[in-house]
C-alpha cells in the first residue's frame, strides 16, 4: 500500500516511523510519502490560507497550494507504479470512521491524506479531485481537533494493522471490538495474563479450565456484558436473528428483550439477574 500525506506539519507524522507501522514501512509493506504543503507556496510568508468568502471567523486553506501539491503527489505515485488512489479527508463533518471503513480502506492500494488546519480546505479542492478518484470525508469522533494530522495517525494505524503480514498473528484482529463477523457490534471483553494472582486478585476460573468451548462462551458473554454497559446503542441496532440461543439468553440476563420488529430493547429498570 502507498500512503501520501500532504500537511503543513510534516513533523507531526513522525509516529509513522515507529511500532507496527514503522516495521511495515521497513519491510516494504507500506510506502509512505509525507509532503510539506508550504513547498507549493511562492510568497515570502509561505501563505496557505485566506479569509473566508461571506465573512466569519477563522481562515480557509487556499486552492492553489493544495492543487499543485496533490497533482505532484499523484504524478509521483503513478510514475512509481501506484494505482487506484483514494483521497481521505479527515474532517469532523465527515462519515464516522469505523472498523468496517478501516477494512474497506485496507483493501485500497493507495491512500492520499489531506489533513487540514484552520476552518478547513476550500470546498472546490474536494470537488475537483472527486472527478478523478473516490473521496472519503472521514470523522474519527464527535469533537474538533486543531488539525487533521492526529486523525491521519489514527486511520493509518487502524488500516495498516489489517494488511497481510503486518500483525505477528494473522488472527489477532478477528476478535477485536467491531471486527466484521461475530464481533461486528460488540466490544471485546476483559483479558488476563500471568501471574494467576496479583495483589490478591485472581482470574476467572474458566480461563484455567482448558475447555475451549467454555472459554469461548465466557469471552462472548463478557463481550455482551461490556457492550451493554458501555455501548448499549450497538445492541439496540442489532437484529435479534444475528444472535444464537445462548447469546439471547445472556442478553435476557442483562435485561434486554427482543421487540416485535426483531431488534432489542432494554427495560429502563433492568438489573442484571
Amino acid at each position: 500500500m502507498r500512503l501520501d500525506v500532504v500537511t503543513i506539519f510534516p513533523e507531526y507524522l513522525e509516529p509513522l516511523n515507529v511500532s507496527l507501522v514503522g516495521k511495515a514501512r521497513a519491510r516494504g509493506q507500506l510506502d509512505v510519502h509525507v509532503h510539506d504543503l508550504r513547498d507549493w507556496t511562492y510568497d515570502r510568508h509561505n501563505t496557505v490560507d485566506d479569509t473566508p468568502y461571506g465573512g466569519g471567523p477563522g481562515m480557509v486553506m487556499k486552492t492553489g497550494p493544495w492543487g499543485e501539491a496533490l497533482d505532484e503527489a499523484l504524478a509521483d505515485g503513478y510514475e512509481s507504479g501506484a494505482h487506484g488512489p483514494v483521497m481521505v479527508v479527515p474532517t469532523p463533518s465527515g462519515r464516522p470512521f469505523t472498523q468496517e471503513l478501516a477494512v474497506e480502506l485496507s483493501e485500497r492500494p493507495w491512500l492520499l491524506f489531506t489533513p487540514a488546519r484552520y476552518e478547513g480546505i476550500d470546498r472546490r479542492v474536494m470537488d475537483e479531485y472527486a472527478t478523478r478518484m473516490p473521496v472519503y470525508e472521514v470523522s474519527i469522533g464527535d469533537y474538533v481537533l486543531a488539525g487533521g494530522e492526529a486523525a491521519v495517525l489514527v486511520i493509518t494505524e487502524a488500516v495498516a494493522r489489517l494488511l497481510p503480514g503486518v500483525l505477528g498473528n494473522a488472527d489477532s484482529h478477528r476478535d477485536d471490538s467491531f471486527a466484521p463477523g461475530e464481533m461486528e457490534n460488540l466490544l471485546e471483553g476483559p483479558v488476563y495474563t500471568k501471574p494467576p494472582e496479583w495483589r490478591g486478585r485472581g482470574i476467572p476460573e474458566v480461563l484455567l479450565s482448558g475447555h475451549h468451548g467454555k472459554i469461548a462462551r465466557w469471552r462472548r458473554d463478557e463481550a455482551f456484558r461490556r457492550t451493554a454497559q458501555n455501548r448499549p446503542d450497538l445492541i439496540e441496532r442489532c437484529e435479534a436473528s444475528a444472535f444464537d440461543k445462548k447469546d439471547r439468553e445472556m442478553l435476557s440476563i442483562l435485561g434486554w428483550k427482543p421487540t416485535v420488529d426483531g431488534r432489542f430493547w432494554r427495560r429502563p429498570d433492568a438489573v442484571e439477574e
